[in-house]
């Protein structure tokens, strides 16, 4: 049986006061979630300062944080020969192009036809991550958001990845279709993000126990009722960009979870036009797709710019604003 892995970590300066979950799970050396964090916590594989670490401590600089990792588990995913499209493929990592509506990682009621089940059939390797569940994804896409996804074949490259996005380095570009107008053509929302009190299920900007989340956009049209934009992503936080944009009352179009659907549509056109039953029936999803991708290879330091075709429902959804002038 293989042994647990013992990493020791001492906190910085810059790091002071600073929750011990949140500090954890943002570290680039452990690549873990905070919900695992927490369950270390809870298991007592977290020492601070020769003390079994509690749920509500925070760190200090100088604190010494000892962790114990038991190996992850054999996972039960099975290879499915679902179709891919592949934009970039080496020895080290892939860029895939995730079509709406598909599942990026098998969750409770989602054991096949997800992209990893797809992953498991098209690449040989593909790093362990810190998941069992998540052979080499390295960031997420929401279900019915379509776009680019980094996929590493090894644990080094997966953490050379997960380090270049949370410093930055990895430029993942948006295009959003928002309801309503911006007031500015350029801007950046900088506004903290945590899980909602009132709906488990959904992100909410809030300052309680949340994590900085930076938005970028660029206007790129703007139609009688809606604003197309590029949107760059400065943070990965859950739902970030419909996150953003419904708190500032501008909810992504097609949005069911965050008001961009039924609000906005049955105000303006109502269902029962034909107009509104037109674009209705076109998107049933968010509009919002993951079109550009743009980083250094972590091992050959080759730039690598990637970009997407438009699926054919945001494709239809745009031809229809353009010529009904909505």
């Amino acid at each position: 049986m293989a042994e647990n892995k013992q990493i020791e970590i001492i906190v910085s300066e810059s790091e002071n006061d600073v929750r011990l979950d949140v500090f954890l799970s943002g570290h680039p050396e452990l690549e873990l979630s905070r919900t695992k964090v927490q369950k270390l916590v809870e298991s007592g594989d977290i020492i601070v300062n020769s003390k079994t670490a509690n749920k509500k401590q925070f760190v200090v600089s100088g604190d010494k944080i000892e962790i114990s990792i038991a190996p992850p588990e054999e996972s039960e995913l099975i290879a499915e020969n679902i179709p891919l499209e592949i934009l970039y493929d080496d020895k080290y990592l892939a860029v895939v192009n995730k079509p709406a509506g598909m599942v990026t990682h098998p969750g409770a009621g989602n054991r096949s036809g997800t992209l990893v089940n797809a992953l498991l059939y098209h690449f040989k390797n593909l790093s362990s991550s810190s998941d069992p569940e998540r052979p080499g994804i390295v960031h997420r896409l929401d279900k019915d958001t379509s776009g680019l996804l980094l996929i590493a074949k090894d644990d080094n490259v997966y953490t050379k990845l997960q380090t270049a996005i949370q410093n930055r380095d990895v430029k993942r570009t948006y295009l959003a279709l928002i309801c309503g107008h911006v007031t500015e053509d350029i801007g950046e929302i900088d506004l903290p993000i945590g899980r909602s009190i009132k709906n488990r299920k959904k992100m909410t900007v809030t300052t309680v126990n949340s994590r900085e989340a930076v938005t970028h956009f660029k206007l790129l049209n703007r139609y009688r009722t809606y604003d197309l934009l590029e949107v760059n992503l400065m943070t990965g936080r859950t739902h970030q960009i419909r996150v953003h944009f419904a708190h500032l009352g501008h909810p992504i179009f097609g949005d069911p979870d965050y008001g961009g659907r039924d609000k906005w549509h049955r105000g303006i056109f109502g269902p029962e036009k034909p107009l509104g039953k037109k674009i209705l029936g076109i998107m049933k999803r968010q509009a919002l797709h993951a079109q550009k991708l743009a980083f250094e290879h972590p091992v050959t330091k080759e730039k690598i710019e990637l970009e997407s075709k438009l699926p054919d429902d945001y494709n239809k959804l745009l031809n229809i604003l353009n010529n009904e002038g909505v």
